[in-house]
Order: C-alpha cells, then structure tokens, then sequence
C-alpha cells in the first residue's frame, strides 16, 4: 500500500476532559413510550424491510425511535445493509443529509453488550459520575462516550471516522470505505513503510493524551488502512487520563503498537513510546539560553 499518511490540523480547541456529558432520557425514548401513530408507520415499514429482519433483537422499539428521530432531524434519509456485525454492535450503512453522504449506523444491543465490561471503563470517568448501573443506562452511557470521544479525537487532529450524531444507543458517523469495499485493518495489509506508519501512530497516541484521552484498546485490529490514511477506529472503551486504571490502559496500548511494529523490523519498545506519548507540550517559544 501506499504510505504518505499526511496528518491532520487540530482544531483550536478539541475539548476539555471534564466536560459534563447528558446521558438523561432523550427524544428517542419518549417517542417510544408515546407511540405515536408517524412513529408507529415507520416501525412497520422498516420492520417490513428485509435487511432489519436479519437481527430482530437489534431493533427494539426504542432503538427505532432512536433511528426515526435521526431520520426527522435529517442525518439519515436513506437506511441500507449491514457492514459490520458483533457481539455488542451492528453497523450498517446509510445515507446522509443527501445521497452523496455514505454515513455508518452503529448500533449497540442494549440486551447483548458486556455490561460488565463497560462498567470498568465508564467508573472512574469524571464525565460520568453518578449514572445508574442498569445494563440500559450503561450502554446509552457508553454510545454517548464513543460519540464524545470521536469528537474530542477529531478535533484533536487524530484521523478517526468524523462523529455526526447520536441518539440513544445509535451512532452516526462518517463511513470509511465502502459496504462492499471495506477499509482493510492494519493487521490485514503489508506495511510498506513501518517507520512512517508507527510515527502517524504515536503522534495520534500523543494528540489523544494531550486532549486527556487513551485510547486503551489500541492495536493493529483498531487501526485501518483506508486510501492512503491510517484511521484510529472504536473509542468506545477511551479513558480520561484520571481514571484509575490509565496507566494500565496507556502502558497495555503501548505494549500492542511496540509488538506490531516490532514485528514489522523496528527497533521499537513500550517504554520509549509511552515515554514518547506523555512527555509534556513544549512551552510557547520554547526555552533560550539567550539572556
């Protein structure tokens, strides 16, 4: 493949760590208690359809509420197959504001998800103190993280699929690849260039720490290749950098890169990347000698 893999401009302001994040009811879940008859229509046609007929436990009432207010609020006007499936999320393509906007749909089972899981990674998290511990709080929790944490990333400079909406346990995001040409994971293709490609990778390791995130579950199977770019995919699981168990994730996120890169022909250890990822931001203008 070919590996310029340019890095992008952050923004001004990519976010601050200890934002407050609403995870109270939204418009979603009261259109699914209200069942009001436009609501009712769209359930039964998209209920008809026969790509929603493949995962029936996917598509609870609240979950097509959650896709019919993206619907009405115009980030999806057209719903297709699935992508992508798994034991805790569906993702299916769709089409944006227009038909020339491919956008993903990612789904979370409320029923499914590894509640357990997700509670080590949500407890700790000064966005989210105070939620309830059902399964159905921890998973709208969740979706509302990955959506906070793709946008703070982004904003970061960080090659992430761009975030666009979220509803419930409904994600839209910017779909990278094709349905029927998928972006291939790092662990898939031949890297050409390791030494270009771990750089991108570190720096967006450092640009997620300098925002206050880690990634925590970063390896080959969480980075694609997609025309050229490296795209940093599922931060669901991203931590602030004061959760308890940071250092854990960071060092654990250092020892998969340092092994895949290893493995390509680069001398490369854990220890220099994570010292590499957390050393300070230079100071504006530097130190001088000069007096």
């Amino acid at each position: 493949m070919t590996e310029e893999f340019d890095l992008l401009e952050p923004a001004d302001d990519p976010g601050d760590e200890w934002e407050e994040l609403d995870v109270s009811d939204t418009e979603a879940d009261r259109i699914a208690r209200r069942q009001d008859r436009e609501f009712s229509e769209f359930r039964k046609r998209l209920k008809d359809a026969d790509q929603f007929k493949l995962d029936g436990s996917v598509f609870d009432d609240a979950t097509l509420a959650a896709i019919y207010k993206l619907v009405q609020d115009g980030y999806i006007t057209a719903f297709g197959g699935p992508v992508s499936t798994g034991k805790e999320a569906n993702v299916f393509e769709a089409f944006g504001e227009d038909e020339s906007q491919e956008v993903a749909v990612k789904i979370y089972r409320i029923n499914s998800s590894n509640f357990t899981q997700m509670r080590e990674y949500l407890e700790g998290d000064p966005r989210f103190e105070g939620i309830a511990s059902d399964k159905k709080a921890t998973v709208l929790a969740w979706t509302r993280k990955e959506f906070a944490n793709l946008r703070r990333a982004y904003d970061a400079g960080v090659r992430v699929p761009e975030p666009i909406a979220v509803q419930r346990n409904a994600l839209v995001m910017e779909l990278v690849g094709h349905a029927d040409d998928r972006a291939r994971r790092l662990s898939e293709v031949t890297v050409e260039n390791p030494e270009t490609a771990f750089e991108v990778v570190r720096e967006y390791m450092r640009r997620l720490y300098r925002v206050g995130l880690i990634h925590g579950d970063l390896s080959e199977y969480n980075l694609i290749v997609h025309d050229g770019e490296l795209v940093v995919i599922d931060l669901g699981q991203a931590v602030t950098v004061h959760h308890p168990n940071a250092r854990t994730f960071l060092e654990r996120d250092c020892r998969n890169v340092a092994a895949f890169f290893s493995r390509q022909g680069l001398e490369v250890s854990a220890d220099d990347l994570a010292a590499a990822v957390t050393e300070p931001e230079p100071e504006p203008g530097g130190n001088s000698d000069e007096e």
